[in-house]
């Protein structure tokens, strides 16, 4: 049990993460966040002012979690194919692993993500960041071909969505999922590669 002097934001989105697990989206409360907390539903309040507040906080908090080992990649040095495509197939990972490892809690994110598009549209211009870092070392070291950096990041996103864009998550599973990625990724570095 918690004390409202001792509650934390950190201690709340947990506790929100396994309500909205438990319930769904449609259903879970302040109240219930609350309830698993031992506290008033005003002490969680507190730290959040609204029940939207707390989900998008809860969103932010999922999302974010992608960013960490995807932004030490892009900073890493060495081949930049070689960066790209370790960045590629760790988002991939990481998406199907969510999705598998706990769908209830993977189709209630999809939901949430839905109601907050501002950070959804935040999130994708992180991973589109990271990517165009990636193509500028790239371009730099004469890897890659010198191409609009932004716009190319954009492009590589785009093309690899079926493979950590939640729409396409029932396809993750498929024994052929792994390969058809695999052609894919070919495709992007033939486009990218310095002639």
């Amino acid at each position: 049990m918690t004390t409202d002097t001792t509650l934390t934001a950190e201690q709340i989105l947990i506790a929100a993460e396994d309500v909205l697990r438990r319930f769904g989206p449609a259903k879970a409360s302040v109240v219930d966040v609350a309830r698993v907390l031992g506290v008033s539903h005003s002490s969680v309040y507190r730290h959040f002012p609204s029940k939207a507040a707390l989900r998008e906080a809860v969103t932010r908090r999922w999302l974010d979690q992608a960013h960490y080992e995807l932004a030490t990649i892009a900073n890493e040095g060495g081949s930049a194919s070689e960066r790209l495509h370790r960045w590629l197939t760790t988002l991939f990972a990481a998406k199907r692993k969510k999705s598998l490892d706990d769908p209830e809690l993977f189709a209630t994110y999809v939901v949430l993500v839905e109601e907050n598009s501002a950070l959804v549209a935040a999130h994708i211009d992180t991973l589109v960041d990271q990517i165009s870092q990636i193509v500028a070392d790239g371009t730099e070291g004469k890897e890659f071909k010198l191409a609009h950096i932004r716009n190319t990041a954009r492009a590589v996103f785009d093309a690899t969505c079926p493979f950590h864009d939640p729409a396409y998550a029932s396809t993750w599973p498929d024994p052929g999922t792994d390969d058809r990625f695999e052609v894919v990724w070919k495709l992007v570095l033939g486009g990218l590669k310095a002639k």
